[in-house]
């Protein structure tokens, strides 16, 4: 099924309208953790709440999967999967590296995604034939750089500190190659591949939510994603994202020790 742009940013209107006023004001931060620091606010809650509503009115067939609000429809053949504020420390920090990340999958496969930056004005999404920026600087059909060789490329994660010891020494291996490494920029890095501006993005721990809508964006600007075995990234877990298919197999290479 093809989902119109026109629905993506609706969904982007209704998740700013929730999120945007409670950046950068004081509010209640939650730790979802007893040992660490996890945090949500109110800002995630009644962004995914708005979402959630706008999903369930137009396709109350589809089930939907949301970071704060869990499963319901899970076997539905298409599921909306929802990040409603995905990098919530940039948030509470004041950073606008932050963004809301909606993705549908039909049978588990990635179809469609979207990213919205409220504080900046861009959205990024990808609802059929290629990927699509809207923002400050117009409307533009994203494409990733043609970049293959590690030494010439730009790397992200959002914090090294993701990376249980072995991984963090098979990144620690990658980032030796390339020219430059950044952190910190959560799901605006994957933005960032889609649009040419940088080649790879490296990491772990990640949930469905945190990288379903990403993996549309990213594929058809024509790059690359997978987990760190090389299989299908909707799963999360250790993800690697690339320009395109030879630099994704020189930096997977590097970080098997190949």
């Amino acid at each position: 099924m093809l989902i119109s742009p026109d629905f993506m940013r609706r969904i982007a209107g209704v998740a700013a309208r929730e999120a945007l006023p409670r950046f950068r004001l004081p509010g209640l931060v939650s730790n979802k953790l007893v040992s660490g620091f996890d945090p949500v606010t109110e800002a995630d809650r009644e962004t995914e709440k708005a979402i959630r509503a706008l999903i369930r009115a137009e396709f109350p067939e589809h089930g939907i999967l949301g970071e704060e609000f869990g499963a319901e429809g899970a076997d539905a053949r298409h599921i909306w999967v929802v990040d409603p504020i995905d990098g919530t420390r940039s948030f509470i920090s004041g950073i606008p590296l932050w963004g809301t990340l909606v993705g549908l999958t039909r049978d588990g496969d990635a179809v469609a995604g979207m990213m919205a930056q409220p504080f900046i004005g861009e959205l990024f999404y990808a609802t059929g034939e290629g990927t699509h920026y809207e923002g400050p600087h117009g409307k533009a059909r994203l494409s990733t750089r043609a970049t293959t060789d590690l030494s010439e490329a730009t790397l992200c994660t959002t914090t090294p500190s993701i990376f249980e010891p072995e991984r963090r020494a098979a990144f620690d291996r990658l980032e030796r190659q390339v020219r430059l490494s950044r952190y910190g920029a959560d799901c605006y890095a994957y933005c960032m591949l889609a649009a040419g501006q940088i080649d790879l993005v490296v990491e772990a721990g990640l949930q469905p939510y945190d990288i379903v809508a990403l993996i549309p964006i990213i594929e058809r600007a024509g790059g690359m994603v997978t987990d760190w075995d090389g299989g299908p990234a909707e799963g999360g877990g250790g993800i690697i994202a690339a320009a395109n298919s030879t630099l994704h197999a020189r930096a997977l290479a590097i970080l098997h020790g190949r």
